[in-house]
């Protein structure tokens, strides 16, 4: 399979240059593996039981040879990642050691957090900029630099978004052929209940429950709905819904899986913008698999059907594309809204030095001055802490309008 480079390339090579341990965090099919592989001299993979044994035999890595080791899928053997902690301390060089891991450190019972001496590097499906055809004209650091050149045309129409969401951003997915991605989500989400929560310890007693669960929490994608309500949502025809502690189960185990993504509340440092709700915004790791629980191909997504769902998907793609981004300016992505929903901004990226761009979603081929006025008011709050203010559209042509704000198709934004 062709490898298609990503925005977490440039971040991990700058890493390796100085860190003797990196562990690529995220959830199962994102193509970690084939990132990690492309930067390392050897690899151990723990899914195989004859590779597991030899590491186990020597922990403290005595016979392995020389060069970057990649430990792929450390979860299936967690005293491995103690045993890479303890090579940190002792003394191991820069780049030793890569861990590649479908389930977050702290689900692994009993390890330490490797604070200090294992950096972890979260990597998320591909955004649409580091898909196949991906023509981007502005950057997300030019941006963050306050100096973006604002231009460029995109030919994406509406329907090649909704393709965009549906086909997903799992490299081994998408690479496959059209008919079978459906196929393949479904697989995925019945491996999550077969196999990525037992692997936690943990089961579903109930699959459709949990089904129903997955498809409320789905239909809240891009929202802050409260947990209360979807978990009313998953309720069936006769009334019966999975119990608080059991939806609680879910997210955690989810969570830790990386298949949930939640972008978490924004709030400045160096300025009170009064009070500003702590609620995170719901994401799924990939708006595929929200569009699959929901049951909505592209063609339903474009009717009546799914015409409620396709402005939250739209806004879920395109928070995956400015989280790849930001990862390259080691930006932190937020949402912001005030307590009393008068005040919202989807997506609030903040650089190192505390300067920030924010961004507006908008499932629209027009901006007009009603959509920016959220945008305008937080410049007034924040004055210089402002590099840049953004609208993402599924228009044609990027531009400045006259305010300063810029509108962008989401097709040319790049890292």
């Amino acid at each position: 399979m062709e490898y298609l480079p990503r925005a977490v390339d440039r971040v991990l090579d700058e890493l390796m240059e100085d860190a003797a341990a990196i562990s690529l965090d995220g959830a199962k099919g994102v193509g970690k593996s084939g990132t990690a592989l492309r930067r390392a001299d050897h690899a151990w993979f723990l899914d195989d039981p004859d590779q597991a044994m030899q590491l186990q035999a020597d922990p403290r890595f005595i016979s392995a040879p020389e060069g970057t080791l990649l430990l792929d899928e450390w979860q299936l053997d967690p005293p491995i990642w103690d045993s890479v902690r303890r090579r940190v301390d002792e003394g191991a060089p820069a780049g030793r050691f890569l861990l590649t891991g479908s389930a977050s450190p702290a689900s692994a019972r009993g390890t330490h957090s490797g604070a200090g001496r294992i950096l972890s590097l979260h990597m998320r499906p591909m955004a649409l900029h580091e898909r196949r055809g991906a023509a981007t004209t502005v950057r997300l650091a030019d941006l963050m630099a306050g100096d973006a050149e604002i231009a460029g045309r995109s030919s994406w129409s509406l329907a090649d978004y909704v393709d965009a969401i549906v086909a997903s951003g799992f490299p081994g997915i998408a690479s496959g052929p059209a008919r079978s991605i459906g196929r393949q989500l479904d697989s995925y989400l019945a491996r999550i209940i077969d196999r990525g929560i037992p692997d936690l310890g943990a089961s579903v007693r109930r699959p459709q429950t949990f089904r129903r669960w997955l498809a409320a929490y789905a239909a809240a994608s891009s929202t802050t709905t409260s947990h209360a309500k979807i978990l009313e949502t998953a309720a069936s025809e006769d009334g019966s819904r999975p119990a608080k502690t059991t939806a609680i189960a879910y997210r955690d185990h989810l969570a830790q899986l990386w298949v949930l993504d939640e972008v978490p509340a924004w709030e400045p440092f160096r300025v009170s913008l009064g009070r500003i709700s702590q609620s995170p915004k719901h994401q799924l790791v990939d708006p595929a698999l929200a569009a699959r629980a929901l049951g909505l191909s592209s063609s339903a997504l474009l009717s009546a059907r799914g015409a409620h769902m396709i402005g939250p998907l739209f806004e879920s793609l395109a928070t995956l594309s400015v989280r790849a981004a930001a990862q390259v300016v080691d930006g932190r992505v937020g949402h912001l809204r005030s307590r009393n929903g008068d005040r919202e901004v989807d997506l609030v990226v903040e650089g190192p030095d505390g300067r920030v761009v924010a961004f507006e979603v908008k499932l629209s081929t027009t901006v007009r001055d009603d959509d920016v006025r959220h945008l305008l008011w937080l410049r007034r709050q924040l004055r210089d802490d402002v590099a840049d203010l953004v609208v993402l559209t599924t228009g044609e042509a990027a531009y400045r309008r006259p305010d300063g704000v810029a509108v962008i198709p989401l097709a040319l934004l790049g890292h």
